[in-house]
C-alpha cells in the first residue's frame, strides 16, 4: 500500500467518480459507506499517483470498486472551489476519527494532508450493473447501490458532484449515444425507452421515442424476445458497434 501524503501522490489533486448503473427501471448510482466523519456516504475516489496520468488513475479506481476494466468512462467537471473541503463540517470529525483509528499510519501530518484543500476531477462511469462485485476500498465500509431518487446526504461537496454527472449524463445521452452502456447486450424497444425515462426522469411517447431511436440507425434488430404469445413478442435489438 502506498504512503499517503505528497511523496506518492500528486499534491492535492484527487478524482471522484459517480458510477451509474440501471436496474429495475431505476438509475442508480454506487455510493460508498464512508469509515469515517459518523458514517457518512461518499463517491468512490481516490488520489493520483506521481507514476500515472489522470485517466489510467480513473481506471485503476474504478476496476478496484468494480472489478471491471474497459468500461465508459468520462472526465466531466473540476471541482475547485477555494472553500473546497477547507470550510467542510465534516473535516474535523474526519482529522479525529482517523488518527483514532491508526495513530502510527494516520500521523497528525497525513491527515492535516487528507482534510486540505483538494481539487477533485469528476469522472462519470457506465456499467452494466449485473457484472459489477463491488469491492470496499481502505476507506469504505462498504458499497452499496442507491436509486438515484434515494441517494443520502453526501460528505463535502459529493451531492453537487452527482448531481453534475447527472446532467452531463443527460446532456450525453443522445449526443454520444452512450445510454446503451447501461444496458445488457440485447435489449427491447421498451426497455431503451425506461431507460431514457428513468435517466430523464420524465415520459416519453412510446411511437415517437421508437422512431427517434430507430432513425438513428445505431440498433441492429434481432430475433423475437419469446413472451408465450410468438405473435406479440418484442423484437431484441442489439447495438450496432
Amino acid at each position: 500500500m502506498k504512503k499517503l501524503g505528497d511523496d506518492d501522490y500528486i499534491s492535492h489533486l484527487s478524482i471522484d467518480c459517480v458510477i451509474f448503473g440501471y436496474q429495475d427501471k431505476e438509475l442508480k448510482v454506487l455510493i460508498s459507506k464512508f469509515k469515517f466523519g459518523k458514517g457518512s456516504w461518499s463517491l468512490p475516489g481516490g488520489y493520483i499517483l506521481k507514476t500515472e496520468g489522470i485517466d489510467k488513475a480513473a481506471s485503476r479506481i474504478l476496476k478496484e470498486r468494480t472489478g471491471l476494466e474497459s468500461i465508459y468512462l468520462e472526465q466531466f467537471r473540476v471541482f475547485g472551489d477555494e472553500n473546497r473541503i477547507a470550510t467542510s463540517r465534516y473535516k474535523e470529525v474526519v482529522k479525529s476519527e482517523l488518527n483514532k483509528f491508526d495513530e502510527h499510519r494516520f500521523t497528525p501530518e497525513v491527515t492535516d494532508w487528507m482534510t486540505s484543500r483538494f481539487v477533485c476531477i469528476g469522472y462519470y462511469a457506465l456499467v452494466d450493473i449485473n457484472k459489477v462485485n463491488p469491492q470496499a476500498g481502505e476507506f469504505d465500509e462498504y458499497l452499496e447501490w442507491r436509486s438515484i431518487k434515494d441517494i443520502p446526504e453526501m460528505i463535502h461537496d459529493h451531492s453537487e458532484i452527482l448531481t453534475f454527472a447527472l446532467e452531463a449524463l443527460r446532456q450525453n445521452l443522445d449526443q454520444k449515444l452512450i445510454g446503451f452502456n447501461l444496458l445488457p447486450e440485447t435489449f427491447t424497444m421498451r426497455e431503451v425507452q425506461e431507460l431514457y425515462e428513468a435517466v430523464y426522469n420524465r415520459p416519453f411517447v412510446i411511437t415517437n421515442f421508437q422512431k427517434k431511436i430507430l432513425d438513428l440507425n445505431v440498433l441492429e434488430r434481432l430475433e423475437k424476445k419469446y413472451t408465450g404469445a410468438a405473435n406479440k413478442a418484442p423484437y431484441l435489438y442489439r447495438f450496432r458497434k
